[in-house]
């Protein structure tokens, strides 16, 4: 969005403002899916030492060590904006941090999703049975699609109508309430 663009919707900040505005926001989206990816991963790694681990089958175990380490990719890529903040600090690279930081935490998305879909799948396994695991697993896939996804685009979509609609039908400034709250 250009200046002039933001400036007409709202706001009045200067590109590094926006940009330590983005980075804020984006690390308090961070603090949100870390939490989850860490229960998620210490919960992995307490599998290993219980007493049925041992009792797993070939299929478990593979989906076990894949769900752990797409665990830890996923904190890695979700913790990787705050070592990248650190290493350009100070380096008037704010912009470019906030870019990169955001589709790490994209591809971290996605990578937890698959997390969520592999552990879901192994503990319905083991507690039910195979197809039951499967289904599980890909209903966990299909819910995490709809909402980090889909939903997103429809609602982009439906705000974009809904904007291109009130903007024809009132003058070119909007009105601070028409602004979306995170666009202020």
């Amino acid at each position: 969005m250009s200046d002039n663009q933001s400036a007409h919707r709202g706001r009045n900040e200067t590109p590094l403002e926006r940009a330590d505005r983005n980075f804020v926001e984006l690390l308090q989206e961070l603090r949100v899916t870390q939490t989850g990816v860490q229960i998620l991963f210490a919960f992995l790694l307490t599998l290993a030492f219980t007493p049925r681990f041992p009792s797993l089958d070939t299929v478990q175990r593979v989906t076990y060590v894949t769900t752990l380490l797409l665990a830890v990719l996923a904190a890695a890529l979700f913790t990787a904006p705050a070592a990248l903040h650190r290493s350009l600090f100070q380096q008037n690279a704010k912009p470019l941090i906030v870019q990169v930081s955001s589709r790490l935490a994209t591809v971290g998305l996605g990578v937890l999703m698959l997390a969520f879909t592999g552990s879901v799948l192994l503990v319905v396994d083991v507690t039910l049975e195979r197809s039951a695991g499967v289904a599980a697993g890909a209903g966990t896939f299909g819910a995490c699609v709809a909402l980090w996804w889909v939903l997103p685009r429809f609602v982009r979509r439906s705000g974009l109508r809904g904007d291109a609609a009130a903007t024809s039908t009132r003058s070119p400034e909007r009105s601070p309430e028409a602004v979306p709250p995170g666009d202020r």
